[in-house]
Parts: C-alpha cells; sequence; structure tokens
C-alpha cells in the first residue's frame, strides 16, 4: 500500500465523525482520490503533502470525466476533511465555484417512492430486518437509523427522538409519532428489541448490515431508500392539503401565493423531519 493511501485509512481510522456508512464512504472516496493522484503523476505523497495544485488537478480531471456535480461536490468535501485533518484548511478553497462546479441539479424528472407489500415483507426471513423495513417506511428513517433506532429509549411519546450516533452526519433530529398505525407499530418493535436496539445481541452493526441486505436482495426488494421518498410524499399531502408535484398535484408555478406559503412551509417540516438542512433538498422527494 501506498504511504499516501495508507495515512489517509488511518485519519479515518482514529475519526468517529458522522454515522458508519459516512465513515465508510469517506475512507472509500479518498482511497480513490489517492490512487487518481497517482495516476496523475503525483508520486511520492504523504497526506500532509496536500496542496492547491493537487486539488486544481483532481477537480479538472473530474470535470473532464464529465462526473455529475452531486458526484464531484460529495469528493470535494472529502478533499476539505483530510485538508482539515492535516492543518491545511486553506489549500481547499471554501466554495466549489471556485474551480468551475456547476450547480447541483436537485429536482429530478420522476418519483422515487417506493411502497413495501406485504406480500413482499413476507418473503424477508429475519424479523429484525423486517421490522426495520417497517420502521423506514412508517417514520422515513435512513437504513442505518432503522437497523441501530433503540425504541424503547426512542420513544418520547408524540415523537421519535434518534440519537446522533444513529444518523447521517451526527445529526440528531426527532420524527413526530402522527397516528395509531406508528404507535403499534412501534410498540411492536419495542417487544421485539427490548430494553436494545434492532441489531440482535451478540451482532455488530455492519454484521446486521449485511444481513439485511442479503434477505432484501432475496425477496427481491432494492433501493429501498424510496421508503423515504414515499414517506415525504405522504407528509407534504397531510400537511398541504394536495399531492405533491411527484404524485400529479400542482408545480410551484401553478400554485396561489396562500399555496406556494404552505408548500414551503411543508417542505421546511419535511426536510427536518428525513434529516437534511435545506429545503432544496425536498425537489428530490416531492418535485417542485
Amino acid at each position: 500500500m501506498r504511504d499516501l493511501n495508507y495515512q489517509l485509512k488511518l485519519l479515518c481510522k482514529h475519526s468517529h465523525e458522522g454515522s458508519f456508512e459516512t465513515r465508510v464512504g469517506r475512507e472509500r472516496q479518498l482511497s480513490a482520490i489517492a490512487n487518481q493522484l497517482h495516476d496523475l503523476g503525483f508520486r511520492q505523497l504523504k497526506a500532509t503533502s496536500l496542496k492547491q495544485k493537487h486539488v486544481k488537478a483532481l477537480v479538472e480531471h473530474w470535470l473532464e470525466q464529465k462526473l455529475s456535480p452531486g458526484t464531484i461536490k460529495n469528493r470535494m468535501s472529502c478533499l476539505r476533511w483530510w485538508a482539515e485533518k492535516v492543518n491545511k484548511r486553506a489549500v481547499v478553497a471554501g466554495s466549489n465555484d471556485f474551480y468551475g462546479v456547476p450547480d447541483r441539479q436537485f429536482v429530478s424528472e420522476q418519483s422515487k417512492a417506493k411502497d413495501l407489500a406485504e406480500g413482499q415483507l413476507a418473503q424477508v426471513r429475519d424479523e429484525h430486518v423486517r421490522m426495520s423495513l417497517r420502521l423506514q417506511q412508517a417514520f422515513g428513517l435512513r437504513r442505518e437509523e432503522a437497523l441501530k433506532i433503540q425504541p424503547r429509549w426512542a420513544d418520547r411519546g408524540k415523537y421519535l427522538h434518534l440519537k446522533a450516533s444513529w444518523t447521517k452526519g451526527g445529526r440528531e433530529r426527532t420524527v413526530p409519532i402522527r397516528n395509531t398505525e406508528q404507535r403499534a407499530l412501534l410498540e411492536q418493535s419495542k417487544q421485539l428489541a427490548g430494553l436494545g436496539s434492532l441489531i440482535p445481541g451478540g451482532r455488530q452493526y455492519i454484521e446486521q448490515l449485511r444481513i439485511y441486505e442479503r434477505h432484501t436482495a432475496n425477496a427481491g426488494l432494492s433501493k429501498m431508500h424510496g421508503l423515504r421518498h414515499a414517506y415525504a410524499q405522504q407528509r407534504y399531502q397531510e400537511l398541504t392539503g394536495w399531492p405533491s408535484p411527484h404524485t400529479g398535484g400542482p408545480t410551484r408555478e401553478q400554485m396561489t401565493e396562500a399555496q406556494r406559503q404552505s408548500d414551503q412551509e411543508a417542505r421546511l417540516t419535511i426536510s427536518a423531519e428525513i434529516g437534511h438542512r435545506r429545503e432544496q433538498i425536498t425537489a428530490v422527494y416531492l418535485g417542485r
């Protein structure tokens, strides 16, 4: 293993920022970046060798590859993390505009919402995985959150409280418990998990993640992130009284001023419930 790859691996190993999947993704991205720097002719680098010329060469390479703005911006986040860890924050410009990275397009052309049919769910043999899937659907949880959640601890009566250690980016949040179906499901999950999480005793998170992946694949289930899209669309209709643009509702251009105000308020609420900081990300889930 080259010095740079090894040293970046150590930086990642000693960092506990973000969720498990965030940390794994960051390590993979940085390993790939180290390999790209080597292929671009930068040899014998160490983690502390990072310079502006390296960042510039990488971004030019990514733009030539015609990677999506979102992909490039994710890689830029990894570069900024690396620069910060070796006390070279100034090496990477604070704005992606500096490098000519185009704006990310948040509006998707079609809905990515997925339903979870009882027949499909019945084919998932692991009861803890089944429960995690049902919680994803009912509360719009991410996969990692639905595995790590400790239902008895999270239940605060009128809402679920999600620990920072369960969530993407380490941002704790709350999700409302709005109806009797959610309450009944939560009570079932508490019985199954006892005082712990939906990772059975004796298993590590990574083991349960692999079991989740295997059982959902065997049941013909994929892209279960779409359950969050369905949750967002359901919440939008509850909050506004009409369907989201992705489910046949009016676009922003077609709304009255009063509807636009309701639309904005609903998007801010939904963004917070599904764990995003920006309202504009809701365009991916709801359309615009």
